[in-house]
């Protein structure tokens, strides 16, 4: 083996975790939704932890990867680096431009504070009077969004990592934001936290959408105009924190 670049981690290169990693490598394979070959997944074990990394079509991709390899044995942990193919490239300050305009102009966060990282330097872009209800602070590297601060309520923790994964350009969101006072999750507030995503998605705009959750798994009903409307609904299902399944069952008319 020759020497590792810079940033590169030491790999465990036992038999049992050489084992694991083609137990995990057949499970995505044999798995259409992740996308395999054409986005292959690089995996590697860590002292134990599997390391999954490269770029897959789509949130709903990344999210069924990720439950794949939890589920197989001998996984006891998992360093993700998996990112999302975006639809277009963007400069970072392009990417973090067009996050902070979204938050702006959205009328549920009129009340929070918004300031942008870049660098070293944080810029002040709204701070309300008398006092901000909420702080987010929108950070980008590499088209991977990071939204750091504290919010109300967990309804606008979820709209904020919605807008911000409609931006072109981006790879990831990291959503940090914390909610206070904390507010216990449930499957009702992701229905009802959905359901407004929905009504905000331009995509979308003007349709009447079902969605039912249960245990995180998120089933959509009804019927939409296209089948770019279906894939809209469902993409936006799988981008909302603390979503793990989604099942789509919208006809399309």
């Amino acid at each position: 083996m020759g020497p590792r670049g810079p940033g590169e981690q030491p790999f465990d290169m036992d038999v049992h975790g050489d084992q694991t990693v083609a137990q995990v490598r057949a499970r995505l394979e044999a798995d259409l939704g992740v996308g395999f070959p054409k986005h292959p997944v690089a995996l590697a074990m860590d002292h134990g932890a599997l390391v999954m990394d490269g770029e897959v079509e789509s949130v709903a991709a990344k999210k069924r990867a990720l439950e794949i390899a939890a589920a197989t044995p001998g996984v006891s942990g998992i360093v993700d680096r998996l990112h999302v193919t975006p639809s277009q490239r963007l400069q970072d300050g392009e990417i973090r431009d067009h996050v902070v305009r979204a938050l702006f102009e959205e009328s549920a966060l009129l009340e929070c504070a918004l300031t942008a990282r870049r660098g070293e330097h944080v810029e002040a872009i709204r701070i309300p009077a008398p006092r901000p209800r909420g702080q987010i602070e929108v950070r980008v590297e590499d088209g991977i969004v990071t939204l750091d601060g504290e919010l109300p309520s967990l309804t606008q923790k979820r709209l904020a990592e919605s807008l911000a994964w409609w931006v072109p350009g981006v790879r990831d969101v990291v959503n940090g934001l914390g909610v206070s006072p904390p507010e216990e999750d449930s499957d009702d507030e992701i229905t009802d936290a959905l359901e407004i995503v929905l009504q905000k998605d331009p995509v979308l705009k003007g349709l009447k959408i079902g969605v039912f959750t249960d245990a995180r798994v998120v089933t959509l009903y009804g019927t939409v105009p296209s089948g770019e409307q279906r894939r809209a609904a469902e993409e936006d299902a799988w981008c909302l924190f603390g979503v793990d399944r989604v099942k789509n069952a919208l006809r399309v008319a």
